[in-house]
């Protein structure tokens, strides 16, 4: 469709020559305007193709940054001047093709003579010029464009990569504590490590498929999150409590995968796993016009001030820089203390709603 629609805007170009170049005919010779533009314009279309398709190769064999300058203006003179001829003898023999076919000078036929010739002439070496100026403009900004996606390409390969190497961080980070966990429990509650290990393997079988690139529903992280703290439950019992508030318009935005399992990771481990009395963890989430603000607390030790911020640098890191490869500027992470409580607030993008995407189970 590009190419149809420039191949129509050069033709019309030659076109609008082709009826300055009738109009000078008639002001220059008095021939009538009938015969004057049906001389002219079969004549401007035929060059047009002929010069357009003569540049085009020419440029492509001729590329300014590999060859001399000098070689090349060599080349496109002598193309140019050859052409020109052409156009001038084949304007010649259309004329006398034209006063053969009219009855005679007084139906308008006109005589190409050789102050006219040499003004055709002129113009034709004008003429493959400025088509062969207009290719190399047109090849250096078809380049360009070509530089521009391949490097916009690079660009997206590294942040895919970028996400995935980060998405990978989370998987043996969260693995590694269940298997200490689970170890911790068979010496002590076989039924209970047993609960932990089919919990553990639903959970990474919801997860499996997540690709680091795909966003999906807030509903359905929430689902995830819901999963990874049904495995943290076998261990805390009653200990560990989970609370979601959930608008309906937050629960169809769109986010990466397993953004908050970090943060919920975090809460267990260094807010609920320091109380003995245990804590609970909630999560609230709205929509504030195009942006989506989610909130994970947790309950939190007073005498542990400083052991959530300090002690999850892969957690607030990993989602801090997932954000950052994700959205840019567009999104933010920020953390708050408070006695007994500790927030994490983020702000990223309401854009690209789902339609209640299926959950993977």
């Amino acid at each position: 469709m590009h190419a149809r629609r420039s191949i129509a805007l050069y033709l019309a170009a030659w076109l609008l020559f082709g009826l300055l170049l009738a109009g000078l005919i008639v002001a220059a010779t008095g021939a009538r305007i009938g015969a004057s533009l049906l001389f002219a314009l079969p004549l401007a279309l035929v060059y047009g193709c002929a010069s357009g398709f003569s540049s085009y190769y020419l440029c492509r064999a001729y590329p300014l940054a590999s060859r001399p300058l000098y070689s090349v203006l060599l080349v496109f003179a002598g193309t140019a001047v050859c052409a020109s001829l052409l156009w001038t003898a084949a304007g010649s023999g259309w004329s006398e093709l034209l006063r053969g076919m009219s009855a005679g000078p007084a139906q308008g036929s006109l005589v190409v003579t050789r102050p006219f010739a040499a003004l055709m002439f002129g113009l034709g070496v004008i003429l493959y010029a400025m088509t062969a100026v207009g290719q190399y403009l047109a090849l250096e900004f078809e380049r360009a464009r070509s530089l521009e996606r391949r490097e916009l390409e690079m660009k997206l390969a590294a942040q895919e990569a970028e996400l995935r190497m980060l998405r990978t961080q989370i998987d043996p980070h969260f693995l590694f504590n269940s298997l200490n966990s689970i170890s911790a429990l068979t010496s002590i509650d076989p039924p209970a490590a047993r609960s932990m290990t089919l919990q553990l393997s639903d959970f990474f079988r919801r997860s499996l498929g997540m690709d680091a690139q795909r966003k999906v529903p807030l509903a359905q992280e929430i689902a995830l999150v819901q999963a990874f703290l049904a495995v943290e439950g076998v261990r805390f019992g009653p200990r560990l409590a989970f609370e979601d508030d959930v608008a309906g318009d937050a629960a169809d935005c769109l986010v990466p995968p397993m953004i908050l399992q970090p943060l919920v990771e975090n809460a267990v481990k260094h807010g609920i796993g320091h109380r003995l009395e245990g804590g609970a963890i909630r999560i609230v989430a709205r929509r504030a016009g195009s942006l989506l603000r989610i909130r994970v607390e947790n309950d939190a030790d007073d005498e542990e001030a400083v052991a959530p911020v300090a002690g999850c640098g892969i957690g607030l890191a990993n989602v801090r820089q997932r954000l950052a490869a994700t959205y840019a500027h567009e999104a933010s992470i920020h953390w708050l203390r408070e006695p007994g409580r500790f927030y994490v607030d983020l702000t990223l993008p309401a854009a690209g709603m789902a339609r209640h995407a299926p959950d993977t189970n």
